[in-house]
């Protein structure tokens, strides 16, 4: 469902391309840019990583935000194709700079800590600790309610140390779970960069054609002016 704060974001890279290939990133943004205006979205340029030459980019995160955004970032994904002659290589009969540009995650949401959403349960310990140990429920089994994730920490002869533990232990698994998804999050980012496939594009765009000169009969020869006067007869 489209609502006015959809967000997403897509990144356009030239991959392992030519020059050429970040010249087409900037040309290509530029497009984007402006059909997503053209269509009432908002976009900005995230992180941008610039090319060898000036006002290229070698990759481009944009962020695209309004109503209709997911449908916007679908209509630009996948092969792009910049259609026209290299500027920097005049003898390059190429005319067709590939690009990809693909969407991906970036506000990867973290996993608020709260005791609340914790579930702890006593239980009996096992193993050597005494006559008391064995008798009375000092264990603790920990659930984190909206994770699924469980502990079972028995190390401390009383419940109120092993409830400690245990919530501290459960705190620590979640950052560490949310450290992994950030990983594998800048590891799919940094794959979509391999990704390129030449040939057989989605989308295909070209430079706008310049305006023809308009012909004001500079310089053209004058036309002979008829010196008959009006109602005269021809002899």
């Amino acid at each position: 469902m489209s609502t006015a704060g959809e967000r997403h974001h897509l990144l356009l890279s030239a991959g392992r391309g030519p020059q050429e290939c970040a010249w087409a990133v900037a040309q290509l943004l530029r497009r984007l840019e402006a059909d997503a205006a053209r269509r009432g979205l908002t976009t900005c340029r995230v992180e941008t990583v610039p090319g060898d030459r000036p006002g290229t980019y070698r990759s481009v995160l944009a962020r695209i935000t309004g109503e209709g955004a997911e449908a916007f970032v679908g209509s630009w994904t996948g092969t792009l194709c910049w259609q026209a002659p290299s500027p920097y290589r005049a003898g390059v009969g190429r005319k067709n700079w590939y690009v990809t540009a693909q969407p991906c995650q970036v506000d990867v949401p973290r996993t608020p800590f709260v005791e609340s959403d914790v579930d702890i349960v006593a239980c009996r310990t096992g193993g050597p600790g005494g006559q008391h140990r064995n008798k009375v429920s000092t264990a603790v089994r920990a659930t984190h309610r909206p994770t699924g994730l469980v502990v079972v920490v028995d190390t401390e002869r009383q419940f109120s140390q092993n409830r400690r533990l245990a919530l501290a232990l459960l705190r620590d698994r979640i950052e560490r779970n949310d450290q992994a998804t950030d990983r594998a999050v800048t590891t799919a980012r940094w794959r979509t960069h391999d990704q390129l496939v030449r040939g057989a594009p989605t989308r295909v765009e070209r430079p706008a054609p310049r305006p023809r000169p308009v012909d004001h009969g500079v310089g053209a020869p004058d036309k002979p002016r008829n010196s008959r006067k009006s109602g005269a007869t021809t002899p």
